[in-house]
Formats: C-alpha cells, sequence, structure tokens
C-alpha cells in the first residue's frame, strides 16, 4: 500500500489514483537559460523515484514536464527581466537557441543520472494559444483585472487563496514579497505581461489584451491541463514552489475549472551548502560536468541523494561525495561477487537429475527440473523484497531502502540476491548488475610495473610495498594466473 506526504494536507495518505492503475503525473520542469546545477537535479532524481515507484507497484504513468523557455521573470515579484531574454541578450544569441542549448545540457545530465525522461516535454512557448484561451476563461469568470503592465489575477475573488503554503495574507508586506505598483492585492500576480517596448523584445505575441508574453504560473496551468485534464493525480516540484508558483497555480486552475486541480502535491527539499541553499551567490554550485572533472561519475551523486528522505535538506560538500563514492564502490564490488543465481540454479538441477531417486525416470525428472528452474530464475528473497517494498512505498523511504539492500548482499544465507538487487534496482537506477570496466590511472599502471618488475626479480617486500601503495589509492591488486588484476575498493 503506497502513502504519500501531501503538502496539501500536510500527512502522509494513502494513494488512491482518480482512473484505477492510470496516474497522471506533472514536475515543474527548468527554466532553460543557465547550466542545471546539482541542487536542481535534486529535485528531479526525486520525482524520478516517485515516478519508478509508481511504475513498479503496477500503476501506467502519464508523465509530463514543462520547459519553461519564456516568462520566468528575475523575481517572483512580477517585475525584472525575463530570464531567457536577460541570458540571449548576455551570450549574443537567439532566445531560442539559448533554450535548447540548456535544454539538450539538461537531458543529458538525465540520461548520466539514469533519470527516466518524461513522456512529454512541454515548452512554454510552443504553448501560447492554451494560455491565452485559459486567461480568456478566467477573464469571462472574473478572475481578471488589467493594470499598465500586463493582465493579472485578482486573489481576493479567492477564499482559499494560499491553503497549500497556508499563507497569511494579512502578514505579507508589500514590497517583501511583491512589489504593488497597480496590482489591488500584495498577492495578485501576472497571467500576462505587456512587452514595454514592442518588437524589442525576442519573444512575445499578440493577445486580446496586447503584445506580449505570458506569466510564469499560468505556462504550468495550462499545459498541465492539455496533457492530463483538469484534475491530476500528482504534482512535484522543489519546496521553493510551494508559497507561490504552485500557490497560484491552483488559484487559477480552481478558478477556471471549478474543480480540484490536484490531489497530491509533493515537494522535494532543498540541496544545501553550508546550511544555505545552495545558489550562485551562497556556493557549492556545481554542475555535473565539474564533478565529472573532479573524479565523480554521476550515479555517486545520485547514491548521495538516496542517502537522504526527499522531504528533508540535504547539505552537500566534497567530503561527503567522496564518503558517497566510496559506499558506491564498495556496494557494486560486493554484488560483483556474488554468484549468479542461474549458476546456482544449474547447480541445483544437476543434483536433481543425478539424484538416485530420479535415476528410472530421467524423462520426468528433465520436465521436472525444466520448470523448477524456470521457477527459480524468477526466485528473489522474499523477505528483502518485502521489506524493500515497505520501505519504498513509506513515502518513497530511500534511507531505509538503502539499508535493506546492505543487509541483503551482507546475509550469507540470502537466496536469490541476483534477481533481489536486479528488482531493487528499479527503483535505485544505480547500474549495480551493470559491469564496468576500470580505467586505471597512469599513477597505477606504473606501480604496476614496477610490482611485476620487483615479483620477477623475487624481491617480495617491494612486491608487498607496492602492493600497500595501490591499496591507499582505491585499488585492491589480485594476482592470478593470467597476471595482476584490479578492483576498487
Amino acid at each position: 500500500m503506497l502513502r504519500l506526504y501531501n503538502t496539501l494536507t500536510r500527512k502522509k495518505e494513502i494513494f488512491k489514483p482518480i482512473e484505477k492503475n492510470k496516474i497522471g503525473v506533472y514536475t515543474c520542469g527548468p527554466t532553460v537559460y543557465s547550466y542545471p546545477h546539482i541542487g536542481n537535479l535534486r529535485s528531479y532524481i526525486f520525482s524520478d523515484i516517485l515516478k519508478r515507484v509508481l511504475l513498479y507497484n503496477g500503476y501506467k504513468v502519464k508523465h509530463v514536464m514543462n520547459v519553461t523557455d519564456v516568462g520566468h521573470l528575475i523575481s517572483d515579484a512580477d517585475i525584472g527581466e525575463d530570464k531567457i531574454e536577460k541570458a540571449a541578450e548576455k551570450e549574443g544569441k537567439k532566445a531560442g537557441e539559448i533554450a535548447n542549448y540548456y535544454l539538450k545540457i539538461f537531458k543529458d545530465d538525465f540520461k548520466k543520472l539514469n533519470i527516466l525522461s518524461p513522456d512529454i516535454w512541454c515548452k512554454a512557448t510552443e504553448h501560447i494559444k492554451e494560455q491565452i484561451e485559459l486567461i480568456k476563461i478566467l477573464e469571462k469568470k472574473g478572475f481578471t483585472y488589467k493594470t499598465d503592465d500586463g493582465v493579472y489575477f485578482d486573489t481576493s475573488k479567492l477564499k482559499d487563496y494560499g491553503k497549500l503554503a497556508r499563507l497569511k495574507i494579512e502578514d505579507l508586506k508589500a514590497g517583501k514579497r511583491v512589489d504593488m505598483r497597480d496590482k489591488k492585492n500584495k498577492t495578485d500576480f501576472a497571467l500576462w505581461k505587456f512587452s514595454e517596448e514592442p518588437r524589442k523584445r525576442q519573444q512575445e505575441w499578440q493577445s486580446p489584451w496586447g503584445v506580449g508574453f505570458p506569466g510564469w504560473h499560468i505556462e504550468c496551468s495550462a499545459m498541465s491541463m492539455k496533457y492530463l485534464g483538469e484534475h491530476i493525480d500528482i504534482h512535484t516540484g522543489g519546496e521553493d514552489h510551494i508559497s507561490v508558483h504552485h500557490t497560484n497555480e491552483i488559484a487559477q486552475s480552481e478558478a477556471a475549472t471549478g474543480k480540484k486541480f490536484v490531489n497530491y502535491w509533493l515537494h522535494g527539499a532543498f540541496l544545501t551548502f553550508k546550511g544555505k541553499k545552495i545558489s550562485k551567490s551562497k556556493g557549492g554550485l556545481y554542475t555535473i560536468s565539474k564533478l565529472e572533472e573532479k573524479g565523480f561519475e554521476p550515479l555517486v551523486y545520485r547514491y548521495l541523494i538516496l542517502t537522504a528522505h526527499y522531504r528533508k535538506q540535504l547539505d552537500f560538500n566534497l567530503d561527503n561525495l567522496e564518503n558517497a563514492k566510496n559506499s558506491y564502490q564498495r556496494l557494486k564490488n560486493i554484488i560483483s561477487k556474488i554468484k549468479d543465481d542461474k549458476e546456482n540454479q544449474r547447480l541445483q538441477e544437476s543434483k536433481i537429475l543425478d539424484s538416485p531417486e530420479n535415476s528410472k525416470s530421467r524423462e520426468f525428472s528433465r520436465f521436472s527440473v525444466s520448470k523448477i528452474s524456470k521457477r527459480q530464475e524468477e526466485i528473489s528473497d522474499k523477505k528483502y523484497l518485502e521489506e524493500f517494498e515497505k520501505a519504498i512505498n513509506d513515502d518513497l523511504d530511500m534511507t531505509s531502502a538503502l539499508a535493506v539492500l546492505w543487509n541483503l548482499i551482507r546475509d550469507k544465507k540470502a537466496e536469490g540476491k541476483i534477481n533481489t538487487i536486479k528488482k531493487i534496482d528499479e527503483i535505485f537506477g544505480l547500474d549495480l548488475l551493470k559491469k564496468e570496466k576500470i580505467k586505471i590511472p597512469e599513477k597505477i599502471k606504473g606501480l604496476i610495473v614496477k610490482r611485476e618488475k620487483a615479483r620477477k626479480e623475487k624481491d617480495w617486500g617491494m612486491a608487498d610495498e607496492i602492493r600497500e601503495k595501490i591499496k591507499k589509492l582505491g585499488y585492491l591488486i589480485n594476482d592470478t594466473k593470467e597476471g595482476a588484476k584490479l578492483e576498487r575498493i
């Protein structure tokens, strides 16, 4: 039974889909104006785990992710420059080139991190018509008003505005969250922004209200409704979206349709650096490529993210990542030495065939063995698999799920380990059974050559000394008939 923490109710709830066995999931995607950093990517690893758990539980998932390539202003107060326009001006490129370039990098990072791609990527610029139509509905229902810089949503028309964030609107100060300008209320937000000087922006469109571009919030409502309908099962995003972006999505969506917008709101916590949210001004702002340059493969970062619950902030530093690297490599090393379940099955089959009680009925025993072998091929360790499923279905508790995996691989009596690990890795996405080619550093190669020379000269003391040096560098050397073989520690 899957239980998820719903931000709207502030409690864990038993998950019940709108339509039996079919789930619609909407994830707030990237604003593609710069390189995605590891703080951004933590949020998408969380939504990937959610999707994998839903699939594991037998649901058919339709996953939609938006791409914000226009309309996201520097400030949540509906003032300042459009992030895409600013990046285009800075780099001397077209806005579309900027968006496509950074979207490609974003998708590349998804592949590196084994994040499953959504079924639908939807760009805001390709859904302007849908956004205009949604604003027209809100206008017809009396939820909008026009100022000198745009069309705004009147939040005073909704009695439950701010229910997701549990906002106390009377405590909000103008100038802190929003610039009042010509707004009627402190919490009102832009649905459509007018171009200050038409034809100066790269991205602007004609609308019933004037030349301009959509507000950031209306994009997600329009696109989620187009692909998932007016009532959605699950909506995910970072915890920073709760008080403004998702609050405003709910307001405009429910005002337009008169229906509940989303059943379950799930939010991932920040990745922090020295206790503060990772950002350009605070530090700790690494990209996946930068981590690779420092010798950390992307799945090491994914492993690190799995060591903390998605609703708990995780403090990042390179020491923590180094610890994750060592744990992940140790895990892979232990798994690589586990005998294949099929090999054990062949041994059992051989014993059954050669048993005295079957010596007079070979045909029957072969038939029986065939059926037994087929069943055993699918066998997983029931005890550990049940513990694992209990953890993942308890609000995606990956820390407990990881503990189950470690207990499994250390249990000498556990059977069906390979098949169990295979099932577990459907959620973790860590390539636990993938054979890896060790890239031997030049320094290690040099030490191996020196050690082989010492062995030929029967200088066993020197050979042992070099072995220890290699061990301190993170590699274990094994002498075989075919020569020295390395494995990571």
